[in-house]
C-alpha cells in the first residue's frame, strides 16, 4: 500500500460514521477520476457499460439517486457538491497560514452531508489536469486547473497521478485562480462524502466541460450559489453584451440597452464584473442565496 493510501486510510477510520464503502468509494474517485468523472458524465466509452453499475451501487449504499433521496437516505447532490466562489473567496482558500477546524457550515454548505472545511497542511497544494476536460473531446485548455487542496488529499493525487499532476505554491495556485478568472471560467469549492465529508479541492469550471455545471442545468442540484448576485449600474452601463456573452449560467441578457440580471439563475460567481468595461457591474449580498464562504471571516467567527 501506498504511503498516501495508507494516509488516506487511516484518515477515513478516524472519521466517524465513515464507512468502509465510504473508504473504498473515496479510494476509486481519488486514484481513477478520469473513469469515474468520465463515466459520470457519460463522456467515456464504457459509461453505457458501467453507468447503470455505478449508479445502483451508489444508489444501494448511499441511500438515494441523483435527484431525490430515498426514506433516511440522501440525494447524489447532498454527497457531492460545489460551492461557487468568487475570486477574493477562492484566493483565501489557496493562501491559508493554518490549519483550519470548521464543521456543520449548514448556513453555508446547504447540503445533507459533505459540508466541513478541515484543512491539514493547507500548504500543500497539487494542481491535477481537470477530469471534466481531459474527457471531452475537445476540451477547453489549458487542463491543469484543478486544486487539491490540504493533507490526505494532495498527496494522494501527487501519488497516484504523477504525469497529469504537481506540486505547486499557493503563489501559483493564486496565478491559476486569476488566469481562470480572465478566462470567465466559475471557481467553485468541492466537497464529497467519499472524500471525509468535506473540503477538498477548488475546480475552476466551464460551462461546456463541468460535469457538475451540466448536471445543474438538467436541474440536478450540484452547485450552491455564493452568497451574492450581480447587480448592474444601469448608468454606467453601454449595452455592450460582454458580460451576456460571459455569464456560465444564463443569467444575464439585455433589455432597453442594458444589462438586466435574472437573480434566480444568478450564482453571484462573479466572472461578469471585473472585464466591465464600464465597471457597471458588481457583486452584493443577497440572503436568499446563503451565506458566502468566507475563510477568514468562518475562521474569525469560530474563535
Amino acid at each position: 500500500m501506498r504511503p498516501s493510501t495508507r494516509a488516506f486510510m487511516e484518515a477515513s477510520r478516524r472519521r466517524a460514521g465513515h464507512s468502509l464503502f465510504d473508504r473504498v468509494h473515496g479510494y476509486v474517485y481519488g486514484r481513477w477520476p478520469y473513469l469515474y468523472i468520465g463515466v459520470g458524465t457519460g463522456e467515456h466509452p464504457l459509461a453505457r457499460v458501467l453507468g447503470p453499475v455505478a449508479r445502483w451501487v451508489l444508489d444501494r449504499f448511499s441511500g438515494g439517486s441523483e435527484e431525490r433521496p430515498s426514506e433516511g437516505g440522501a440525494a447524489f447532490a447532498d454527497t457531492y457538491h460545489g460551492k461557487a466562489v468568487p475570486l477574493e473567496e477562492a484566493t483565501q482558500l489557496v493562501t491559508v497560514d493554518e490549519e483550519i477546524r470548521l464543521t456543520d457550515l449548514e448556513h453555508v454548505i446547504p447540503y445533507g452531508q459533505a459540508r466541513d472545511i478541515v484543512l491539514k497542511h493547507p500548504d500543500h497544494i497539487v494542481v491535477l489536469d481537470c477530469p471534466c476536460r481531459a474527457v471531452r473531446e475537445d476540451p477547453c485548455l489549458p487542463l491543469d486547473v484543478c486544486l487539491i487542496i490540504g493533507e490526505p488529499f494532495a498527496g494522494f493525487i501527487a501519488e497516484h497521478h504523477p504525469d497529469r499532476s504537481r506540486w505547486i505554491e499557493p503563489e501559483e495556485a493564486v496565478e491559476i485562480l486569476r488566469a481562470e478568472d480572465e478566462r470567465g471560467h466559475v471557481h467553485h469549492a468541492f466537497f464529497k462524502d467519499a472524500m471525509l465529508e468535506r473540503f477538498y479541492a477548488i475546480c475552476n469550471c466551464c460551462s461546456c466541460c463541468c460535469g457538475a455545471m451540466q448536471a445543474h442545468r438538467t436541474g440536478v442540484p450540484m452547485l450552491a450559489p455564493s452568497g451574492y448576485v450581480s447587480e448592474v449600474d444601469a448608468d454606467r452601463c453601454s449595452g455592450c453584451g460582454l458580460c451576456v456573452e460571459r455569464c456560465p449560467f444564463e443569467a444575464l441578457s439585455l433589455k432597453d440597452g442594458s444589462a438586466v440580471v435574472d437573480d434566480e439563475a444568478c450564482m453571484g460567481c462573479g466572472v461578469c464584473v471585473s472585464p466591465c468595461p464600464g465597471d457597471a457591474l458588481a457583486l452584493v449580498r443577497d440572503l436568499e442565496k446563503g451565506e458566502p464562504l468566507d475563510v477568514r471571516e468562518l475562521v474569525s467567527s469560530a474563535s
